[in-house]
């Protein structure tokens, strides 16, 4: 049994600038040098192996085993979700359905940044709420490619617009986990959240056309906008509330793109944007998409079938009981031997020692990538391949997104080796020790997690804890707390490298995760901050029952 040490050197702030060299490696390889992502990825997985070792004195098996496990849950789940979803893609676009969807988006509106609104952030929340992981941005971000959006902005914009939602998505996933974690109910966890998200669910979208026009061609589509964001916003908190964190994503989504479906068959832009705004270079090297004749309805039907195919086994698999079947056929839990129940938790981080388990879950038959691949199957069949035809298309989507595979892995083993040798713990404390300004801070803990680990879900599992400790030693709410690390990670999600890699793969814009990183940074510090700002109001200015039913 090994112990963790969150302050090794008898310095926090020496202890805290050690803890932070994995991270300032790998984004600066990344933003700074522009160094491809898996070579940069490989350097901050060296690095935080050197730091658990021998600055924190984790035994080196152990941290050799973190990195494995790590690995091995990046390529299950999230890989095998992000390698059926540019499957499907793939299949679709060489047949020239995708581009028949697209048109036929763009029938809802010709202004760009209408058409925007209603993909990234309208169409991307259903599928945050079904299935989260990455899957919206990989879906968003090749259809607004396909729409003429250079690469830049149909990757930067699907990760500013896949924020507000990720809080409950994969059906609550982030808050079940969050509540198992803490120990506090389930049901205040997901009110207080629905209380401080539907504030960032109207501004998001304004901020999403804002960082893609500008604030004055923005204001010029107000309208539409705030429809969408009132029409994701009070389904949300209504949800959340009154029912739980189960469906909030999913029913405020179709309600959202309903609503401004409906709105953009009365209402049209002055001056509308029929050309993505571009730099001359990205003005040489893309295209809009081009003008052509009405598209018939059959034509439409067939575009739409496989993603509505998608969509369905994507609910159908987030679906508790759907999900406890399939793992009930086939699961296999494995125990990663001199890992799992060989790391101990200590104070301040928990309220006592704990031992963490290391138990890699093989899941292959419920898996949120298995119900792509099927959807992905039957709709390949729909379309006329045959099973050489999706051979063929499967192993060179294999061979495309390869480096994404191989980036993702070291990915999630830096987050698991800083995970079990409690480098991310120290970063937490250090925001932790900022007396009355922790709401703030505390805040801004979860956007950490959520940067370091790529997942709102295992932040809250790995700082869920240090919240409810800090809060109850500091007099303030738990549940505010542990709440705040939920809603200020979701701003984080822009940003960590997982998703920055899904972006590029899914405009095949890969090896320019550093222009990625730059466009959306300053976005994600800033609505972090906000969030922070909010639950400083709750816990000591507004009551904490503010919009409370």
């Amino acid at each position: 049994m090994w112990s963790q040490v969150y302050d090794p050197f008898g310095s926090m702030v020496l202890s805290t600038m050690v803890a932070a060299i994995p991270v300032a490696v790998l984004l600066g390889a990344i933003g700074i040098f522009e160094i491809r992502a898996h070579i940069a990825a490989a350097l901050g997985l060296i690095a935080a192996l050197i730091v658990a070792v021998f600055a924190y004195g984790m035994p080196a098996h152990m941290a050799g085993l973190a990195a494995a496990y790590g690995a091995a849950f990046g390529l299950m789940p999230i890989g095998w979700i992000i390698l059926n979803v540019i499957f499907l893609y793939q299949l679709t676009s060489e047949k020239g359905e995708f581009a028949i969807l697209q048109r036929s988006i763009s029938a809802i509106s010709d202004d760009r940044r209408l058409q925007l609104l209603f993909i990234a952030f309208c169409l991307g929340a259903f599928f945050e709420g079904a299935a989260g992981f990455g899957t919206p941005v990989a879906v968003t971000a090749a259809m607004l490619i396909g729409l003429g959006f250079s690469p830049l902005a149909a990757s930067g914009l699907s990760l500013i617009a896949n924020t507000a939602p990720v809080a409950f998505g994969g059906l609550g996933t982030p808050i079940i986990a969050l509540a198992a974690v803490t120990g506090l109910d389930l049901l205040e966890l997901s009110a207080m959240i629905g209380r401080q998200l539907p504030f960032f669910s109207l501004i998001v979208p304004f901020w999403l056309v804002w960082a893609f026009v500008g604030f004055r061609k923005m204001i010029e589509v107000w309208p539409p906008i705030l429809v969408a964001g009132v029409a994701f916003a009070v389904p949300q908190y209504l949800i959340s509330n009154f029912h739980g964190p189960w469906l909030v994503d999913i029913v405020a989504a179709v309600v959202s793109m309903a609503s401004l479906a409906a709105f953009l068959r009365i209402w049209h832009p002055a001056d509308p944007m029929t050309s993505a705004p571009r730099t001359p270079s990205e003005s040489a090297a893309f295209a809009d998409a081009p003008a052509s004749s009405p598209l018939s309805n059959p034509a439409i039907r067939r575009a739409w079938t496989p993603w509505v195919v998608l969509s369905v086994f994507i609910f159908l698999w987030g679906i508790p009981q759907v999900r406890a079947g399939l793992d009930g056929v086939w699961t296999a839990k494995v125990p990663v031997s001199g890992l799992n129940e060989m790391v101990q938790k200590m104070p301040p981080v928990v309220a006592e020692p704990h031992v963490e388990a290391a138990v890699y879950n093989l899941n292959l038959l419920s898996a949120t990538g298995t119900s792509i691949f099927i959807a992905a199957i039957v709709s390949g069949l729909f379309l006329g391949y045959g099973p050489a035809g999706l051979v063929r298309m499967y192993l060179r989507t294999i061979w495309l997104v390869r480096y994404s595979l191989l980036t993702i892995a070291c990915m999630l083993a830096i987050g698991f080796v800083t995970r079990y040798s409690g480098t991310d713990a120290t970063l937490g404390l250090a925001l932790a020790n900022t007396g009355w300004l922790y709401p703030l801070f505390g805040t801004l803990i979860g956007w950490l997690g959520v940067a370091l680990t790529g997942s709102d879900t295992a932040s809250n599992v790995l700082f869920g804890g240090l919240q409810r400790v800090t809060a109850e030693q500091l007099g303030i709410d738990p549940v505010l707390m542990a709440s705040a690390n939920s809603s200020g990670g979701v701003m984080g999600k822009m940003i960590d490298a997982q998703s920055i890699v899904v972006a590029s793969t899914a405009t095949r814009w890969y090896g320019h995760e550093g222009s990625i990183l730059r466009f959306v940074f300053f976005h994600s510090v800033a609505l972090a901050f906000l969030v922070g700002l909010l639950v400083m109001g709750q816990a000591y200015v507004w009551p904490l029952t503010l919009l409370a039913p």
